[in-house]
Order: structure tokens, then C-alpha cells, then sequence
């Protein structure tokens, strides 16, 4: 239930009439931290490009999940609307399990994990998720006026191989492109892989499933960190945490793609955690442990900020 925080006299319609441009139209809940909502702003979707991102805002007026860190605001701001950037995802598929691009849809879907707390001692409490897991169908919402980014596809042959590799919501980009490559007849290998703690945090699992029955050239690969194959050896299953860079190196990755995933034909897509990017800034320290940059690199891959063609990496940070 919603914790209604601040009070005040304020007329709640009024300021929701002014700022709000949206209706959630479904909300689909993987469990009861990460959740898929599908919005509709009131002029429409506009045109975007798969891998572009958009802001959500709601009022700091409004109620705050129960559950959540307490947040505690002066007056003077409980009238503004906290926003927040979220690439914009795809349904994959629509009710009758055929394809769905973003194109296809007349909503704009975002994946949305739920922050309960600031991540450290004297930070701010999280302002967007914890009001936004009160809402569902039918509720109003901000979204900005434009859709911006470059984590875009660019141009791709249709024969070449396109690696996506994310963390948790990361995902969200890498199935908008799935499918808008999928809707183009791209016949090169697509893999999409993604590592999240547990298996229930795989929110699009089933439509994956369905999209590789359906195009032999899709390979979806989820890995987990923290599910007990993951956690005690003396299972017959273990397999160890299964992190992205891991599964890389070990060729873990390639085997499962069934795809020698050379610079040579290979796109490389990379969002989510920065840890798993592994950017590291010029003049700051390497990391004991190194991210994806830097081990495709050793592989014969560039990071390039602007450029086509295979071979090259792409990245969207999460946070």
C-alpha cells in the first residue's frame, strides 16, 4: 500500500491535469520488485529508433510505496515532478505469439526495476520507482516530449552476427532491436545475453523461448549469480556465478550461440551495469577486475564512439 508521506493543501488534480501527458495502459508484473509497464502518451507514439530512451516523471505529491525508504521533502518541492530516463523496451510478441516491434504497438513499454533505498548511507531515497509501483492500468503519468540516444542499431548487413550482452533491465534496449532486426529478415545470427541474480528476474523468458522457436537465427542466453547451481558445488548442476565476462572468455558464449562471434561479422551491443561494461575513464585505475571493453578488445574488437561496420562496440550505461 502507498505511504502517503507529505501532506499539504495542495490540489492534487489540478497539478496532475498540467504536467501529466500519458496513461499506463498495462502493467505486468514479473514479481513484486521489477515490472514491465506499456504507456501511451495522448498525442500518440512518435517515431523512434530500437535502443532510444525516454523520460517518466511523476509529482513528488504523490504516494510512495509502502516499504520503501521514507523521504522527506520541504514544501517548495512537493509540487515539481521527479523524472528519470528509461530506454524503451518491446512486448516482442503480441497476444497471439507473432512479432511485435516497436513499431507494431501503440504504447511504449519500459522495464522497471523497483529501488527501495538509496545505495549508501546519506544519499537521497530513491524518487521515481517508489511512487511509479503505486500506479497501474488507467493512471496518468509524464513522459518526455522526445525520444533521444545514439545506442542505436545503425547499419547493420543482414548477414552479419549481432551480439547483445545486459545486465537485469539492461535487456530493455536489446529487445527493441531483437525484434526490429527480427521484423527486417536479418538472417545473420542474433544472440541476446543477459546475467541477473536469480531466474525469476528474467521477466521476458517465455517470449524469448517462443522467439527462438520461431527464428532458428535467435539465440536467447540468460546466466544467473546467485541461484543455488550457482552457489553450492556439491549439486550435480553446478555451474558456478555465471557472469557475462566469464561466459565470454571461457567461449562459453560463442558454443552457446553456435557462432565463432568474430570481429570480422560481429556487432557488439553492451548495456547495464558498468562493472560488466567496464569503461574505465582516461587517467583512472583498471579495475581488479576487468569489464567487456576491455576483454573484447583483447579480442580483436574497437571501441569507437562514431563509425560503422563490424567489429565495433557499442555501450549504454546504466547508472
Amino acid at each position: 500500500m502507498p505511504d502517503s508521506g507529505n501532506s499539504s493543501e495542495m490540489d492534487f488534480d489540478a497539478l496532475r491535469q498540467r504536467h501529466y501527458n500519458a496513461t499506463i495502459v498495462d502493467r505486468i508484473d514479473c514479481h513484486e520488485n521489477l515490472t514491465r509497464f506499456r504507456i501511451r502518451p495522448d498525442d500518440g507514439v512518435p517515431s523512434f529508433q530500437a535502443g532510444q530512451y525516454v523520460t517518466l516523471g511523476l509529482g513528488n505529491w504523490e504516494p510512495r510505496l509502502e516499504g520503501t525508504q521514507q523521504e522527506n521533502l520541504p514544501e517548495k518541492k512537493l509540487t515539481r515532478v521527479v523524472k528519470r530516463a528509461y530506454s524503451i523496451s518491446c512486448p516482442l510478441l503480441d497476444a497471439d505469439h507473432q512479432l511485435a516491434p516497436i513499431h507494431a504497438v501503440d504504447y511504449m513499454e519500459f522495464y522497471v526495476v523497483l529501488v527501495r533505498e538509496a545505495d549508501g548511507p546519506g544519499k537521497a531515497p530513491p524518487a521515481l520507482t517508489p511512487r511509479l509501483f503505486c500506479l497501474g492500468k488507467g493512471d496518468r503519468i509524464a513522459i518526455g516530449k522526445k525520444i533521444v540516444g545514439t545506442y542505436t542499431l545503425g547499419q547493420i548487413r543482414p548477414d552479419a552476427t549481432v551480439l547483445m550482452l545486459s545486465t537485469g533491465t539492461g535487456e530493455a534496449p536489446h529487445n527493441a532491436m531483437t525484434a526490429t532486426l527480427l521484423d527486417a529478415g536479418h538472417h545473420g545470427r542474433i544472440i541476446n545475453a543477459c546475467c541477473v541474480r536469480y531466474r525469476r528476474d528474467l521477466a521476458y523468458h517465455a517470449q524469448h523461448r517462443l522467439l527462438m522457436e520461431q527464428f532458428p537465427n535467435y539465440r536467447y542466453l540468460p546466466c544467473t549469480t546467485r541461484e543455488d547451481i550457482n552457489l553450492d558445488p556439491s549439486l550435480p548442476g553446478y555451474v558456478g556465478k555465471q557472469y557475462i565476462q566469464e561466459f565470454f572468455t571461457s567461449g562459453q558464449l560463442a558454443a552457446a550461440a553456435d557462432d565463432p562471434l568474430s570481429p570480422t561479422n560481429t556487432h557488439v551491443f553492451l548495456c547495464g551495469n558498468p562493472d560488466m561494461i567496464g569503461y574505465v575513464p582516461p587517467g583512472a585505475p583498471a579495475p581488479k577486475k576487468p569489464g567487456m571493453l576491455p576483454l573484447l578488445e583483447a579480442a580483436g574488437f574497437r571501441h569507437e564512439i562514431h563509425g560503422q561496420g563490424p567489429g565495433r562496440i557499442h555501450f549504454e550505461k546504466y547508472w
